[in-house]
């Protein structure tokens, strides 16, 4: 089976390393100095308490690869999307099982209209990021990857089936439209108040609980108006970000401090965009998106 993994950032490099030598060819896009390190070592993970390397069958960029893959796992941020998605095109087609595990709820629309393919809805809940290039440095002990389709089962159970022979924790719920927003109103959340507090995801929900919990019921109000009733969600995400590593934070907070591009209007504009739309008041939200959407442009 032909796998590719499009990005191998945090998410996408973690799955990918242990996506390798298991039967498989593994095919890794990546760019730059990310691109060559993999290419000349392989990956490198650095988890809590352990480390280990991975090989990958074919390291490339994303102008070099060939023929049409089996499964896909499209692991690069928001704003990378629509360039993956061109790259992508002509090497999927109608047998392609298509796993985007990019944060952000707006996408999904974006990758059926424009690529050949059965695309599963998913997101991955893990802390990860490219530490230098061709590491890849995961924290505590937080992973799983989440997928479904309500049209083909078959897909979802080929994918799953890879996860499980890597020993990769997947969940696969009857209802994955509610699976993916209930990952997006933690990420949403604290990615914008990780960055405009610029501290730990831990730190900002004991610093500032009467806000956190502000921000996560504007984006569960705004799920609720898609008829996604995530409510009951917003304790237990509190309580998550509290049992966090104090050094855990999140991938926009760490490109908003190395002034790279963010995911900003995906998981901070998108909730207020959207409740424009519907009709709801996010006051606390809107705030913070406009005021971190004015840090971004210094």
């Amino acid at each position: 089976m032909r796998i590719l993994i499009f990005g191998a950032g945090g998410v996408g490099g973690y799955i990918g390393a242990n996506l390798c030598g298991r039967g498989n060819e593994v095919t890794v896009v990546a760019r730059g100095k990310h691109l060559e390190a993999i290419r000349s070592r392989g990956l490198h993970i650095v988890e809590d308490g352990r480390t280990y390397d991975a090989v990958p069958d074919i390291v490339a960029d994303d102008s070099a690869l060939e023929g049409i893959y089996d499964i896909v796992v499209l692991g690069v941020k928001s704003y990378d999307m629509d360039r993956a998605i061109a790259a992508l095109s002509p090497h999927t087609d109608e047998r392609t099982v298509i796993l985007p595990v990019a944060n952000g709820v707006d996408h999904f629309g974006t990758i059926e209209a424009r690529l050949h393919g059965r695309l599963l809805r998913g997101c991955c809940y893990i802390l990860a990021h490219v530490e230098s290039p061709g590491t890849i440095r995961k924290k505590g002990k937080v992973f799983a990857a989440v997928f479904g389709s309500k049209s083909d089962p078959d897909a979802v159970e080929t994918a799953a089936g890879i996860f499980e022979r890597a020993g990769l924790r997947c969940k696969t719920p009857d209802d994955i439209d509610e699976a993916v927003w209930k990952k997006y109103l933690f990420i949403s959340a604290f990615a914008t108040l990780t960055s405009f507090h610029d501290t730990g995801i831990k730190a900002v929900c004991e610093a500032r609980p009467e806000e956190t919990e502000t921000v996560l019921k504007e984006i569960a109000a705004v799920a609720r108006a898609n008829g996604i009733e995530i409510g009951g969600e917003v304790k237990k995400a509190m309580e998550t970000a509290l049992s966090l590593p104090v050094s855990a934070s999140t991938s926009m907070h760490l490109d908003f401090q190395q002034k790279k591009p963010t995911e900003l209007e995906s998981l901070s504009g998108y909730v207020v965009k959207e409740a424009k739309r519907l009709g709801i008041d996010v006051p606390t939200m809107e705030k913070l998106y406009s005021e971190l959407k004015r840090k971004e442009g210094e």
